[in-house]
């Protein structure tokens, strides 16, 4: 979670971006492409490649490190424009291919954000990926600019500065009058801090330089052309790099996927706030509808808020928190508030694993005797504690972070603010937020406010390299795209628009619940792998079944996300061939969204 935040939405009670207009999912969208063809690419620019080529090939000292993994770091310029200005130091880390002799190359790895780490992925790599992608490839993971063990950006020049700047951004979104008033004032306090103390890095954070830096590095482990997977905010940097090096590409895998136009913002567009391009909340809405619908059908004995309306029982919910928050007096862990906005972020939290369907269910029915006034003190006694330990976790978790300085928002603005047109004022947000709502109800306030600080009269720093576009671009091999039906975070029409942006692509549609399609069914997992081992592209139109549906008996199926910490990574060591693998540690692009398990 890329976001410091001390109140009870950092974690606990509750703790997610992206996507667009109404898709059904009832049939795959065609592919626009004939990837399985020969084709002509476009090439990579004169520019681009003066500016990239020009840059000695980096000798990447690798050193063991994390019990099974290789690190190394590298400097790179800042402004690739300015090949011998100054630089920046960037954070590499491979897991070797376990059969060398059959080794194809390296397989690039991205999980996320902005502001995820992509050497954390990488170490996680024996978790998740497949033992054939394992024995062939080297997975090697890049801390993008700015971000985890690579330089990192300092918006402020200490926590005491920066604590003060975000003190009205702990909460999960604003709603009262003074919430939203508190908000502004640190967003703007934050895109100030970000456009002075931040540079010269926040001006060259941008999705461009990182992918820049990628094609360097691909060099640099000795590959012709580059093997990536990307996930989520991934799937950006991936379509940045196959419009930017066309002709650099070996294969290309994006999984839950962006529209880099609606990223960016183009032409009328750019002034719009990047959720009314994307409609992140749309996506989310759609999957919670879903869910509650398929809760009716299933009866109360799977559901039990099918005893009722499930839709009118969610409603009724929100509603008694939005008039007013219910507060917890817990004989151990003291008082606890849960608010309207702790309740929608612990709902979107929820929809981001495949098994969410029963968090909502369980979030729904605690909440439901939490605010009725005539639950009895036996009905609320179960619900009131296990609420009041997330609370204490959450406030543990907090105090934590006063030290050392997090910088994990600005890692995530870093890049969106730097990528995209956003709206000048971040006194408009309130207004876009209420808008946004009105059209997609709980999420659409959560996903506009997320990007308040990009505002462009207080985020004032700019990339003059960075790149918007075209991203039609063809190139010398097909790139994969996938979507997942009901991806609360990479709503499914990002990946049909890509698709048809990319003349040279084949989308792979998944009807399976959670963020990102890859582990959720043998069908997805391995048309992804033999993509990238072979290059052979599913068939057009391809719809794979996630194998856990929401009330239904799950089988034995992967369903929680591998680690993602080094010391636990590292303190386990890496899984054997053939034991069980999990789902993929991706970051969703919005710095604040929250969990909330009550079983």
């Amino acid at each position: 979670m890329p976001r410091r935040n001390r109140s009870l939405a950092a974690a606990g009670i509750a703790g997610v971006l992206l996507a667009g207009a109404a898709v059904a999912p009832a049939t795959a969208a065609p592919s626009p492409a004939r990837g399985d063809r020969p084709v002509t690419s476009d090439r990579t620019s004169p520019q681009e490649a003066r500016r990239v080529d020009r840059v000695p090939t980096p000798d990447l000292d690798w050193y063991a490190c994390y019990d099974y993994a290789e690190c190394a770091t590298v400097q790179l310029p800042l402004d690739y424009d300015r090949p011998n200005g100054p630089t920046t130091e960037v954070a590499l880390l491979r897991v070797k291919a376990r059969d060398q002799q059959a080794r194809i190359g390296s397989l690039f790895v991205n999980p996320g954000g902005p502001g995820g780490s992509g050497t954390d992925i990488a170490l996680a790599a024996p978790y998740f990926l497949g033992d054939e992608v394992l024995d062939r490839f080297d997975i090697v993971g890049v801390d993008p600019r700015g971000i985890a063990a690579s330089q990192r950006v300092k918006c402020f020049p200490s926590v005491k500065e920066q604590s003060r700047a975000y003190a009205g951004l702990n909460v999960a979104f604003p709603w009262t009058k003074a919430e939203e008033k508190a908000y502004v004032a640190s967003s703007k306090a934050v895109g100030k801090g970000c456009s002075t103390t931040g540079k010269p890095l926040t001006g060259a954070m941008s999705t461009a330089e990182v992918a820049r830096d990628m094609d360097v590095l691909r060099r640099a482990v000795g590959d012709p052309k580059l093997t990536y997977l990307g996930f989520s905010y991934g799937s950006v940097l991936g379509q940045y790099y196959a419009n930017m090096f066309p002709d650099r590409i070996r294969a290309l895998a994006i999984d839950g996927v962006l529209d880099p136009d609606e990223w960016v913002g183009q032409g009328a567009a750019r002034k719009l706030s990047q959720e009314d391009r994307m409609r992140s909340a749309q996506g989310a809405y759609r999957a919670l509808r879903e869910i509650l619908a398929r809760c009716d059908r299933a009866g109360a004995q799977a559901c039990p808020l099918a005893a009722g309306d499930p839709v009118a029982s969610f409603e009724l919910v929100a509603k008694r928190l939005r008039a007013k928050p219910v507060v917890i007096e817990d004989p151990d862990f003291g008082s606890v508030t849960i608010t309207y906005a702790d309740f929608v972020s612990a709902s979107l939290g929820a929809l981001y694993g495949p098994v969410g369907y029963s968090d909502i269910v369980d979030i729904t029915t605690t909440l439901l005797v939490l605010t009725d006034p005539a639950s009895s003190p036996a009905a609320r006694r179960p619900a009131s504690a296990t609420l009041a330990r997330h609370a204490a976790k959450a406030r543990e978790q907090a105090r934590r972070y006063d030290f050392p300085y997090d910088n994990g928002l600005e890692t995530f603005l870093g890049v969106d603010c730097t990528d995209g047109y956003h709206p000048k004022d971040a006194g408009s947000f309130p207004a876009l937020a209420a808008k946004a709502d009105r059209r997609d109800p709980y999420f659409g306030r959560l996903w506009t406010w997320g990007t308040a600080p990009c505002a462009r009269k207080t985020w004032t720093v700019r990339d003059s390299d960075a790149f918007t576009g075209p991203f039609n671009r063809r190139t010398g091999a097909p790139v994969l795209v996938v979507g997942n039906y009901w991806d609360p975070a990479t709503n499914y029409r990002g990946a049909v628009s890509s698709a048809r942006l990319l003349p040279n692509s084949r989308l792979l549609s998944s009807d399976s619940w959670g963020h990102t399609a890859y582990g959720t069914s043998a069908c997805a997992t391995g048309a992804i792998d033999a993509y990238l081992l072979r290059g052979a592209l599913p068939a057009n139109g391809k719809v794979c079944v996630g194998d856990i549906q929401p009330f239904v008996d799950p089988p034995a199926a992967a369903s929680r996300r591998a680690e993602s910490s080094k010391s636990a990574l590292s303190a386990q060591g890496a899984p054997g061939r053939g034991e069980p693998k999990r789902l993929p540690p991706v970051v969703a692009p919005l710095p604040a969204v929250g969990t909330l398990t009550v079983r």
